[in-house]
């Protein structure tokens, strides 16, 4: 898996990776991450990947981390009471 981009983000990390004919572009909050991957051929090319990587969407994937963190609180907590 090659870096072919970072994203610069004032919360999250956001790395676009090229491997097996797909971009994978990784969000990063401290131990939580988010990965979508894309076919190469579905797109122009990477400036097409970095614009579809705008506010509204980059919203979206934080309020998944949310979630993602009150997920795992849940169950940290479930598994702590056994």
């Amino acid at each position: 898996m090659r870096v072919v981009a970072e994203i610069p983000h004032q919360v999250m990390k956001i790395t676009v990776f090229s491997w097996n004919e797909k971009y994978h572009i990784k969000f990063e909050v401290g131990t939580y991450e988010q990965t979508y991957k894309i076919a190469q051929l579905d797109v122009t090319g990477l400036d097409e990947v970095k614009a579809m990587v705008d506010d509204a969407f980059c919203t979206k994937v934080l309020e998944r981390f949310v979630e993602m963190r009150s997920d795992f609180s849940e169950t940290w907590k479930r598994s702590q009471n056994r």
